[in-house]
């Protein structure tokens, strides 16, 4: 679905300017409770991976996210060769469209993140898609760093299930993160640069408002983005 987006981005870039963009996403957000049990305090940097559906929408979520000290979207699920876009697109690669989330743990916990992406990045009751995107590489996935995160990851899974705040069953796979790929450069930033492309406009942009909503005291106006990281170090 996506493909046929990107080559046709500069098509309908006029069209797009003409009309008024939707103000719903394909996936709403719910209102969620907060994890029973969260990762132990900490110092220093940590990392979060997790995948749910098209990694524009996710990483354009916890740029507007506090705390986090950078996003970046990729692949996780297979190996190396295999990480690029157009391979993954094929499905077939074992890899999810992910986002890799650096975050300083005395401003943001990983449960606040988890709650976040629960809530209002993706809906994790859709088996292999998220809105128009079908296929595995769209798959819900939470790729843990450590034996802690695999708890509270699967804890909360349990929590919300349990709590039923989801019409369906949550279908987010838990697993260990064997390695995480940067996409491609043109991926970076995507819904910053591109907020009236038509996809972004309808999926992505009201879960960033969304966000501002629900998560007010987590919410940043101006994003952390890629390539203001690149440019610092």
């Amino acid at each position: 679905m996506r493909r046929s987006v990107l080559s046709l981005l500069a098509a309908t870039t006029a069209l797009t300017l003409a009309f008024a963009a939707p103000t719903r996403a394909a996936e709403d957000a719910v209102v969620i409770p907060a994890p029973a049990m969260d990762a132990a305090p900490a110092s220093g940097i940590q990392t979060a991976v997790i995948a749910g559906g098209c990694f524009w929408g996710v990483q354009g979520v916890f740029q507007h996210t506090a705390g986090v000290v950078n996003a970046v979207s990729g692949y996780a699920g297979g190996t190396k060769a295999t990480a690029d876009y157009q391979t993954v697109s094929s499905g077939r690669t074992g890899h999810a469209e992910s986002v890799e989330i650096k975050f300083d743990p005395k401003k943001i916990s990983y449960g606040k993140i988890l709650q976040i992406y629960f809530s209002v990045a993706h809906d994790p009751t859709q088996l292999n898609r998220q809105g128009p995107d079908s296929g595995t590489q769209y798959r819900s996935a939470i790729f843990t760093t450590s034996d802690e995160q695999k708890k509270v990851a699967e804890a909360y899974i349990a929590q919300l299930d349990g709590a039923k705040v989801f019409s369906k069953p949550i279908v987010t796979k838990v697993g260990a993160l064997e390695a995480f790929y940067p996409a491609e450069g043109y991926h970076q930033d995507y819904l910053t640069l591109h907020p009236n492309q038509p996809y972004i406009a309808y999926n992505d942009i009201p879960k960033v408002e969304n966000l501002k909503k629900l998560f007010a005291d987590n919410y940043i106006e101006k994003p952390t983005l890629v390539s203001a990281s690149k440019a610092t170090n």
